[in-house]
C-alpha cells in the first residue's frame, strides 16, 4: 500500500481501504498521514478485518459481532489520528479482574461490544486525536489536536481537551438542521463543484437559495432534446 512521502498528499480512503468492517460513504474522505503511514495500519486499532486477521495463515474467526467503523464523505483525518475499535478489548471493569485471560469461555464472558463508531460527513479530526470505541460523531463537527473523545460529539461541535468536551458550536441550532436538510456532502460532484463558493463561505440563506435554484434549473427540460 502506497503511503504519502510529503505532508502536501494524502491517502483517499475509498482507494486504499480493504477492511469490510470499515465502511465508506463516498470518494472525497481522507487520511494526511506523510508523517505515519497507510490508514488502516496507522490509525485504525483493534478491528478485526485487517490483513493480519483475515490472512489464512494468521487469520481467525471472531468470537462475537465485530463493531463497524462507518465514515461519511468529505471527511478529513490529520496525522497520528487513533480511531479505537474492539470494545471493551476483554477488560472487563466490572469484574474482580480486568486480565484478559486466554482461555476461550473467558475471553467470551470479558468481551462487551460498543456499538459501531461512526464519523458523520464534513468532519476534521485534528491531529493526534483518539476516538474511542462506540462514539458518534456527527455532521461538521471539528475535533481539536489530541483531543481525547470519550462520548457523542453534536453535529458542527468543536471539541477539545482530555476527555473532549465542547468548545463551542460552529452555527446556531436552527443553521444547523438547516445544513443538515440541505446534506451538500449527498450533491453529485458538478453540484458541489458549481455551488462552492457558497459552501465556502458562512451564510447559510444563500447556499440555501442558490441550492434552490441549482435544483429548479435541474428540473426543467432541456428544449434542445
Amino acid at each position: 500500500m502506497k503511503t504519502c512521502q510529503h505532508w502536501s498528499q494524502v491517502e483517499y480512503l475509498h482507494l486504499t481501504v480493504s477492511n469490510p468492517n470499515i465502511r465508506l460513504k463516498g470518494q472525497h474522505s481522507y487520511y494526511s498521514g506523510a508523517w505515519d503511514g497507510p490508514f488502516e495500519q496507522e490509525v485504525v486499532r483493534y478491528l478485526y478485518g485487517d490483513s493480519f486477521s483475515r490472512h489464512p495463515d494468521t487469520g481467525w474467526e471472531p468470537l462475537w459481532h465485530i463493531d463497524q467503523l462507518h465514515i461519511g464523505d468529505y471527511v478529513q483525518i490529520a496525522a497520528g489520528v487513533k480511531i479505537i475499535m474492539g470494545g471493551n478489548h476483554t477488560h472487563n471493569t466490572a469484574f474482580i479482574s480486568t486480565y484478559p485471560f486466554a482461555d476461550l469461555e473467558a475471553l467470551k464472558r470479558s468481551y462487551r461490544p460498543a456499538g459501531d463508531t461512526r464519523i458523520g460527513n464534513d468532519v476534521w479530526i485534528g491531529m493526534e486525536a483518539m476516538i474511542m470505541p462506540g462514539v458518534t460523531i456527527g455532521d461538521g463537527a471539528i475535533i481539536a489536536a489530541r483531543a481525547l473523545v470519550t462520548k457523542d460529539v453534536p453535529p458542527y461541535a468543536m471539541v477539545a481537551g482530555t476527555p473532549a468536551a465542547i468548545v463551542r458550536m460552529r452555527f446556531t441550532e436552527s443553521e444547523i438542521a438547516r445544513l443538515q436538510a440541505l446534506a451538500w456532502w449527498d450533491w453529485p460532484d458538478e453540484q458541489v463543484n458549481a455551488l462552492l463558493p457558497l459552501i465556502q463561505q458562512g451564510d447559510v440563506a444563500l447556499l440555501e437559495q442558490a441550492a434552490a435554484t441549482w435544483q429548479s434549473q435541474a428540473s426543467v427540460p432541456d428544449a434542445t432534446q
